[in-house]
């Protein structure tokens, strides 16, 4: 079964940083997207930043200048590198991978199960 894992979630002031990860695994034929929603109390799941398998990478203009995507396709893991964190930054962080699975080898979505990122003043 197809698993999408997030870790580096934590406490930090303002103006500090953290580095989330996310790995996926189990039996995966090819990801072609991956990368990082996240919902605050009260509000809708949103896009913070994606980054395809070729490079091209998708953000929130609130994140632009911050916040950096990458990922490691052969460890099929994506990473959020978080700067100048802000207390609107306050979120549940979500990982998320438009992937094919082996059995069926159709283009799915899958998402984590979230890590909490909490910015205090």
């Amino acid at each position: 079964q197809v698993q999408l894992v997030e870790s580096g979630g934590g406490l930090v002031q303002a103006g500090g940083s953290l580095r989330l990860s996310c790995a996926a695994s189990g039996g995966i034929l090819s990801i072609r997207t991956m990368g990082w929603y996240r919902q605050a109390p009260g509000d809708q799941r949103e896009l913070v930043s994606t980054i395809t398998s070729s490079g091209d990478t998708n953000s929130a203009d609130s994140v632009k200048g911050r916040f950096t995507i990458s990922r490691d396709n052969n460890k099929n893991t994506v990473y959020l590198q978080m700067n100048s964190l802000k207390p609107e930054d306050t979120a549940v962080y979500y990982c998320y991978a438009r992937l094919m699975p082996i059995r069926p080898s159709v283009w799915r979505d899958y998402w984590g199960q979230g890590t909490q990122v909490t910015v205090s003043s």
